[in-house]
């Protein structure tokens, strides 16, 4: 079984970076792929940026050349780098992985952005 622990958000200014992290640990053979997800209470989740196993990425226009996607290999974890944040970028975001074909989900990081 693995476990995704997310950390990183928290309060930050409009302009302002914030790095998320997506930490797994378990039983871990192959990495086959990852992503972020972000949700607006009342909303649907929305998805932000993906990461093939492949290593490469995709991104939501929302985000597209504010925010980057990438992995240490080393430590089994995810990272999301997100720059010059907006009020709109406030909300729980969740990574999700793949790993060894099973779906994992993190527990969720609020993200809020004042203005």
């Amino acid at each position: 079984q693995v476990q995704l622990v997310e950390s990183g958000g928290g309060l930050v200014q409009a302009g302002g970076s914030l790095k998320l992290s997506c930490a797994a640990s378990g039983s871990i053979f192959r990495f086959n792929g990852a992503a972020w997800y972000r949700q607006v209470p009342g909303k649907q989740r929305e998805w932000v940026a993906r990461m093939l196993s492949s290593s490469s990425t995709y991104y939501a226009n929302s985000v597209k050349g504010r925010s980057t996607i990438s992995r240490d290999t080393t430590n089994n974890t995810v990272y999301l780098q997100m720059t010059s944040l907006k009020p709109e970028d406030t909300a729980v975001y969740y990574c999700n992985s793949v790993y060894d074909s099973r779906d994992y989900w993190g527990q969720g990081t609020q993200v809020t952005v004042s203005s």
